[in-house]
């Protein structure tokens, strides 16, 4: 059940009912029926009230849990009629039971009267660890030349003669997909260069799927040298060699959806000394060279062509300060609580940034030291820096304070700078988002910047906020339809759909050696990189429909993975879409990963794949077990399998009221088994993949396999509605019915009518969240 806390008016009926009820005085009705029989309101305060609280809230001493969730009427009515009163169950005839069930039902149980008696308001907020990162790296980058993206996967790759990395000796240039290269004794090109001494360089950059620490390694044996985002510091230098180690590892911290500079050297020769006559009276020695990384979570593998391009990036600024975790315990990310270890936490990355900005001043304010106009620049350094932190222009005052203070006190330019970083990074203007109940046009800019990059407004918003350009609806839609399609966008969907799915911490996956012989740490890598595919394959595609999410007949696989799971593909082959089993596997329902991850080390799991189904797809509310339990294990029956094992477990009544909806979804998955390998059979009988699921209003649909599973989410209000409100709270990071108690409907209809293109709603969730969010009550002005 759902938490419900005791409103002030809620609170007074309380304790007018105790003190009341301890004087011996008999509460009247407040509704009374025609024919004289008591009203639902009357048996509830008469019967249940002492137990369960005035208003449903509970009491610490029998019921502390509050009455309050998602059944239906007809099914608070039965359950009230089995089991209440607690004293004497089952004598609370069918009557009473469905009189006082429609009462409590709309008077505070269910999620709307949830809703109107706690009224959901746009929450006080600060800038997450996520919007953090992203703003300060989007502020200094704003004051660099920008990224020059092309769409060409690969390296640009120059070849030379000879160890110098000069225009005379350059004889070959191409595009190398990945940097994989085993010459041998031999040259890379037999016409133009000679095999005993050549040199390579490789250029442009490369994507991180997503935030976290990589290690990038370069194996060969000779002289190499990688530099990642920053240009003038390698990441590994291993240039002058000694021993005969061949890799040679470095690691750095990157942020998801972003493209680094990239530049790796090469060259077969000794460093120090030219003994290249010498060394050609011998035979040419082995060479060869491949550039790996090991993304967060995963192993070590070539860094893939999708995530390398010609195209060009700045140097990136990434705050590498420790941040305490953002509460989730909504079900979302938030930066609605402040801490001592947060505010330090921002006093840390401020003077991180600030020394950073320092080392690098003549570079970002485009003036030399000594520069007659120096001090006149930097000023104007600073006030840009601070408006495009604060998001909007920097009034007289606000000069005064932040700038000319700082450069009259601090009697040295370059220190008056640092100290304007400092103290606006630490302002609450640039540490907190706004709740103008009237936002203007840098507002509204602002807001959708957040909601859509997790940062601050780019230079196109600005301009349109400064010219007033931001007024109607129009104008939003159109500034988030062109920032929809940036990078920063598709990191953030990328992250919210790994967060919906539950697989958004790369879990650990370890399944029985000899039960699951093959299944590798390097496939369960390309299981999570073909759910990276295939997301990205349906969420970026001209129809962008969510329905194929839940319901497409292919998957992406890889030789190495087509060879685990028995398709026809070479074992060298590079991922691609794949019909595997179609008749009976669908979408992300039972895509191998998440077959995996919920499922066991040597048998499948229904109840954890019934609990995600429930959970994350349908948004059904479960309450947690009444005990800690450990699940049968197949020695402990050797006669049942997996599926009445699981009924077996769970057939108690206490665990039935969430188990009669987990265990039926859960069950239509069972033709995967724990490494999601499709199976006809268990224990020498036919797998039963029947289920079914009742929704809120008792209705039961019923259904069979992965396929009938997927056709029915594809087609289901329940799941509609899940996906749109949990993409709403991870963009907006607040509550959706802040926006208005229609505000769900409304999104949902416009999803239904675009088709259910799922970039469309991540627009429109924007445009709605920018110019409808006042902080007021909405049930009043609805």
């Amino acid at each position: 059940m759902q938490t419900h806390q005791l409103t002030a008016r809620g609170l007074a009926r309380r304790l007018a009912w105790t003190v009341l009820a301890g004087l011996g005085v008999a509460l009247a009705p407040s509704t009374a029926r025609a024919d004289g029989s008591p009203s639902g309101e009357q048996i509830y305060r008469q019967r249940c009230a002492s137990c369960h609280g005035a208003n449903g809230e509970g009491t610490a001493e029998d019921y502390p849990q509050p009455l309050a969730g998602e059944k239906s009427v007809k099914k608070l009515s039965k359950l009230i009629h089995k089991t209440m009163p607690s004293d004497d169950p089952g004598t609370c005839s069918k009557e009473d039971s469905d009189r006082v069930a429609a009462y409590l039902y709309d008077a505070f149980y269910s999620p709307i009267a949830q809703a109107r008696n706690q009224v959901a308001r746009i929450e006080l907020s600060r800038l997450t660890v996520r919007q953090y990162r992203n703003a300060v790296t989007d502020l200094i980058a704003s004051f660099r030349q920008p990224e020059q993206r092309e769409e060409a996967q690969g390296l640009r790759a120059e070849y030379f003669k000879g160890r110098r990395f000069n225009d005379k000796n350059r004889v070959l240039q191409r595009i190398d997909p990945l940097v994989k290269f085993d010459f041998k004794d031999a040259s890379p090109d037999a016409e133009t260069i000679d095999p005993h001494e050549f040199s390579i360089r490789w250029e442009g950059t490369v994507t991180a799927p997503e935030t976290g620490e990589y290690e990038f390694n370069i194996r060969s044996e000779h002289a190499t040298r990688l530099w990642i985002n920053d240009p003038n510091r390698p990441l590994i230098d291993a240039w002058v060699k000694s021993g005969d180690d061949l890799n040679h590892r470095g690691s750095i911290t990157l942020l998801g959806g972003r493209a680094y500079r990239l530049k790796l050297e090469f060259t077969k020769a000794n460093q120090g000394v030219d003994d290249s006559q010498k060394a050609k009276a011998k035979a040419p020695l082995q060479a060869s060279i491949a550039l790996e990384w090991t993304p967060p979570g995963q192993v070590a593998e070539p860094i893939p062509a999708r995530c390398l391009s010609t195209g060009k990036a700045p140097e990136w600024y990434i705050a590498t300060t420790p941040f305490p975790p953002d509460d989730r315990s909504v079900g979302y990310e938030r930066g609605t609580s402040i801490s001592k270890e947060w505010d330090q936490a921002t006093t840390d990355a401020a003077i991180e940034a600030a020394g950073y900005v320092a080392t690098r001043l003549g570079e970002l304010a485009g003036v030399r030291d000594g520069a007659p106009d120096r001090e006149a620049k930097l000023r104007e350094f600073s006030k840009r820096f601070i408006e495009q932190a604060f998001r909007r222009p920097v009034d007289d005052g606000l000069r005064q304070r932040y700038i000319d203070r700082q450069f009259e006190s601090a009697g040295d330019p370059a220190t008056a700078v640092k100290r304007v970083v400092l103290l606006t990074l630490k302002s609450p203007r640039f540490l907190y988002l706004d709740l103008k109940p009237q936002p203007d046009g840098y507002d509204v800019a602002s807001r959708l910047s957040f909601a859509l990059w997790d940062s601050l407004p780019d230079r196109p918003l600005r301009e349109a906020a400064a010219s007033d350009a931001l007024k109607t609806r129009e104008q939003v839609a159109r500034q988030a339809e062109r920032m929809v399609n940036d990078p920063r966008t598709k990191a953030k969907l990328h992250w919210f759909l790994f967060q919906w799915l539950k697989v958004d911490h790369a879990p650990e996956i370890v399944r029985d050696a000899e039960t699951f012989p093959g299944f590798s740490p390097e496939v369960v890598a390309d299981l999570r990189t073909s759910l990276d595919l295939f997301l990205d394959d349906v969420v970026w595609s001209e129809g962008s429909d969510f329905r194929q999410i839940l319901a497409s007949d292919t998957l992406i696989l890889n030789g190495r993975l087509a060879k685990f799971y028995g398709a026809d593909l070479p074992e060298d082959a590079p991922f691609q879409k794949v019909r595997l089993n179609p008749e009976a596997r669908a979408g992300v329902t039972s895509h191998p990963y998440l077959m995996a991850t919920f499922a066991y080390t040597s048998a499948t799991s229904p109840i954890h794949r019934g609990v995600f189904l429930s959970r994350n797809v349908l948004g059904r509310v479960l309450s947690p077990p009444p005990e800690a339990f450990l699940p049968f294990t197949p020695d402990l029956h050797p006669g049942l399998n997996t599926r009445e094992r699981t009924a077996l477990q769970t057939s108690p009544e206490k665990c039935m009221r969430c188990h009669s909806l987990i265990n039926p979804l859960g069950f239509s998955l069972e033709h995967f088994d724990a490494v999601g390998r499709f199976r006809g059979e268990e224990l020498g009988r036919s797998i039963d993949a029947t289920g079914h699921y009742t929704n809120r209003d008792d209705g039961t649909i019923s259904f069979e396999g992965a396929r009938g599973l997927a056709e029915f989410l594809a087609g289901s209000d329940d799941a509609r509605n899940t996906f749109v409100s949990r993409l709403f709270h991870a963009l907006i990071k607040q509550p959706i019915l802040a926006f208005g108690p229609k505000t769900p409907a409304r999104l949902r209809t416009s999803f239904e009518s675009d088709g259910f293109h799922i970039r469309k709603l991540v627009a429109e969730i924007a445009v709605t969240a920018a110019l409808e969010g006042t902080g007021t009550s909405p049930w009043t002005s609805e």
